[in-house]
């Protein structure tokens, strides 16, 4: 990789640049994966992602390393151990949510096999490559993500509104959304 390429954000932050190039847009089909991501959006609302970067390891560590099985035994002692840990976004609703979510997430993964089977099914199974040129042409939300923000919340997850939705999409490949000038876009559309 060329030292300065072209990138979608503009940021000189290490963690921001780490996360651009590895992760955001890369198609994801782990369930344990897209679990972490679902959450980590969903503690991003009112928050921006640079706090979430800075608290994800503290954030895995007390969610035992996101995985649903052990989070969907969390119990109020639990809970209340997480909101007393300074290293983490204390918020009582998104943790709260986040022991019903795994529980959720593991009644889905019982139900057809994998949490990736239901969800990848809101873009066909097939991530949709939007091609912006500019930043500005980035929406908040779309049909797919109100599609999938209503089936979550008919399933009962919490803290996935459209918007939020929308960004897990980003973040687990669903759609490439990587502007056409970031040396990403390509690379993501030729790795599939």
């Amino acid at each position: 990789m060329e030292s300065n390429p072209n990138r979608c954000w503009s940021t000189q932050n290490p963690l921001y640049i780490r996360y651009h190039d590895e992760e955001w847009g890369v198609p994801v089909h782990d369930d344990q994966k897209l679990f972490e991501m679902l959450i980590l959006e969903g503690f991003q609302a009112g928050l921006t992602w640079e706090l979430i970067l800075k608290r994800r390891e503290a954030l895995k560590k007390a969610f035992a390393d996101f995985s649903p099985k052990v989070v969907a035994k969390y119990t109020t002692k639990d809970m209340e151990n997480i909101l007393r840990n300074s290293s983490v976004i204390r918020n009582r609703a998104k943790v709260s949510a986040t022991i019903n979510n795994a529980q959720i997430f593991l009644r889905i993964q019982n139900e057809l096999g994998s949490f990736d089977k239901f969800i990848w099914q809101f873009v066909n199974g097939k991530p949709i490559d939007h091609g912006f040129l500019l930043m500005s042409e980035m929406p908040a939300k779309t049909e797919e993500s109100l599609a999938m923000s209503k089936e979550l919340k008919k399933q009962g997850f919490k803290f996935v509104g459209p918007t939020i939705c929308y960004a897990f999409m980003q973040a687990v490949g669903m759609v490439n959304d990587h502007l056409t000038s970031c040396f990403r876009y390509n690379q993501i559309q030729k790795a599939r």
